[in-house]
């Protein structure tokens, strides 16, 4: 009785509940696993001389199990058996008629002669050696895919196969790594070769990727330590800019959050632009700023405060003192950008008019094409209030004066801008810059802006940009990782000119030691034919690309940019949470982000948990 209880305590149900499919059809030729196909193969046949690393070209086929058993056997009891062989191949040369039948006789005495050298001299081990290969996938198409390319790869390899034809279901337990090898299985594969062969036949290259300085950033498919440094220059590796793409639930919010804080514990500053609030934990965890830059009072940024324009290396000695563009005319290029993102339907004439009159507001407040920006504060600058009652006052003027008023350009101009002076987007717009940071860790929320349109999102998306082009390039010395989540709101395919904007500053930030991340959902939203020239640019700049699962249009579209491999593509297409395809500079590899539990306490329960 006490026998029964103790073998009965010894199941563990839950291990049982884990490993075992959720549901199993044997077929002749193939088998059905939960939502997969599969079929396996086993190799009957190997070549009579095999290259260093022959081996890794059949167990690294994408959407592949392999399961490989060697037993090794006496040495004696073979050597005896080889020596018969040798003597009768060595009697059918002798006798042969036929030079083709002679000349393989010889061979085959040749090679046995060999090996008996290798084992009876050297102390070669000998063993049996039994591989079988389990193809799979979910889609019908994909996996005769993969079944064709393991009939290719192991054809090339001068291996033969064949299907475990009605030994589908005991092939399926060999291959599983907690079950035994079945007896119908070993007297179909078993097959006797060198333990030399079958160690050669793994490529023992060192694994992992490591800059000698930086951070922990992942490990390899092999579980070797990737140790990344982004800020390390050379050769293919001139910037510190992430590309980061993958469908939603892949892991890409936890790639974000590690990688901020391993750039935060170097001393990196960082700047998040959060549209989703999904950083804001992590910031108040590091003690940073948290502002809310959807309407809060304390995130506010005047579109008509003029930034100061960053200074070159060169600049410092070839400036055009005097007759170059000053800070006023570079930042006015900005506001054109601004209201044609959030005034798409001003003509080219209101377009002039509004230039014009911005100028003359600047004028009134003290403002020139030759003043020092950088001697202004916050209270200097006009508001849109102010834009608007110049605007509206020269539109009272035209009504008084003209008999005919139907053509008052002011008037409409007036009327276009009474929302960002006086109603509801004035709670975003109209007012002194209000936010103040002296944190290393900035996150500016953007979530309320999330029920309002396209192109208040863009509009207020493109403000915070030159906010933040500013802190990144204020300290040449100071490490800046600006990070753009949900990126895809710059796009304006009717207004370029703002992707050209944020291009440009991932052009400029290496120069600032400074970088950018572009995190998005999608490719193909980058890749719009209006602004495929500045879209494309944007996810090719970056020296660090971080690609996780994707399907349908965007793998498409991610196989064409980056001229991806089969194997690159059935990664991406396999959607496993964690697991990317990161390519450092040319290199590329597939890397699993396994990371320390310590982190996840920092991040929150808004993404990336």
């Amino acid at each position: 009785m006490n026998y029964r209880k103790m073998q009965s305590q010894l199941v563990n149900n839950a291990l049982l509940n884990i490993i075992t499919p959720i549901g199993l059809e044997l077929k002749r030729n193939s088998l059905i696993i939960g939502e997969n196909t599969g079929r396996i193969y086993g190799i009957v046949k190997y070549p009579q001389k095999v290259d260093y690393g022959w081996l890794a070209k059949i167990t690294n086929i994408p959407g592949t199990v392999v399961g490989i058993t060697f037993v090794p056997i006496d040495n004696g009891e073979f050597i005896s058996g080889l020596s018969k062989s040798v003597i009768q191949n060595r009697s059918a040369a002798e006798t042969a008629k036929d030079p083709l039948v002679r000349q393989r006789a010889e061979r085959a005495a040749m090679d046995g002669e060999k090996i008996m050298l290798q084992i009876d001299q050297m102390g070669e081990t000998v063993g049996t050696m039994i591989i079988s290969i389990m193809a799979m996938a979910r889609e019908e198409s994909t996996f005769q895919k993969i079944c064709r390319k393991s009939e290719s790869v192991i054809a090339t390899s001068k291996c033969k196969t064949r299907i475990m034809a009605n030994l589908q279901e005991q092939s399926f337990k060999s291959v599983s790594p907690y079950y035994t090898l079945d007896e119908a299985i070993s007297e179909v594969l078993k097959r006797i070769i060198p333990m030399s062969s079958f160690v050669g036949g793994f490529p023992f290259s060192s694994s992992g990727y490591n800059d000698g300085t930086g951070y922990y950033f992942g490990r390899d498919i092999a579980g070797g330590l990737v140790v990344l440094d982004p800020w390390k220059r050379g050769n293919d590796r001139t910037n510190t800019n992430f590309t980061i793409m993958g469908v939603a639930g892949v892991g890409k919010s936890t790639v974000v959050k590690h990688i901020a804080l391993s750039e935060y514990m170097k001393g990196t500053k960082i700047i998040f632009i959060d549209p989703e609030s999904e950083y804001k934990e992590l910031t108040k965890a590091l003690d940073g700023d948290w502002i809310n830059a959807g309407g809060g009072s304390n995130g506010k940024i005047n579109p008509l405060q003029i930034r100061p324009t960053p200074v070159d290396d060169d600049d410092k000695f070839y400036k055009d003192v005097g007759n170059g563009m000053g800070d006023m005319a570079i930042y006015i290029k900005n506001l054109e950008i601004f209201y044609s993102l959030y005034l798409p339907s001003l003509t080219d004439k209101q377009k002039a008019i509004l230039k014009n009159e911005i100028i003359e507001l600047y004028h009134n407040f003290g403002i020139t094409w030759d003043t020092d920006i950088n001697q202004l504060g916050n209270e200097d600058f006009p508001v849109f209030a102010d834009l608007y009652e110049l605007i509206k006052k020269k539109a009272d003027e035209v009504n008084e004066n003209e008999q005919n008023s139907s053509f008052n350009e002011y008037a409409d101009l007036a009327l276009l801008l009474q929302d960002i002076a006086l109603g509801s987007d004035a709670f975003l717009w109209n007012g002194k810059t209000t936010i103040k940071t002296n944190t290393r860790c900035i996150c500016l929320d953007t979530h309320d802006l999330q029920n309002t349109s396209d192109n208040i999102k863009r509009t207020q998306y493109f403000n915070i940009l030159t906010w933040c082009w500013q802190e990144m390039s204020m300290d040449r010395t100071e490490p800046v990782l600006l990070i753009c989540d949900e990126s895809y709101l710059m796009i304006d395919p009717n207004v370029p000119q703002s992707l050209v904007f944020l291009r440009n500053v991932e052009k400029r930030a290496r120069k600032y030691e400074a970088g950018v991340a572009i995190i998005s959902h999608s490719v193909v939203d980058f890749l719009d034919p209006k602004i495929k020239l500045y879209g494309q640019a944007l996810l090719d700049i970056p020296a660090y690309k971080i690609l996780m699962g994707c399907d349908g249009m965007n793998l498409i579209e991610t196989k064409k940019l980056y001229n991806l491999t089969d194997a690159e593509e059935q990664l991406l297409a396999q959607k496993k949470r964690g697991n990317a395809l990161v390519m450092i500079g040319s290199k590329r590899l597939h890397v699993n982000f396994q990371i320390p539990d310590y982190k996840f306490q920092f991040m929150g329960k808004a993404g990336g948990r």
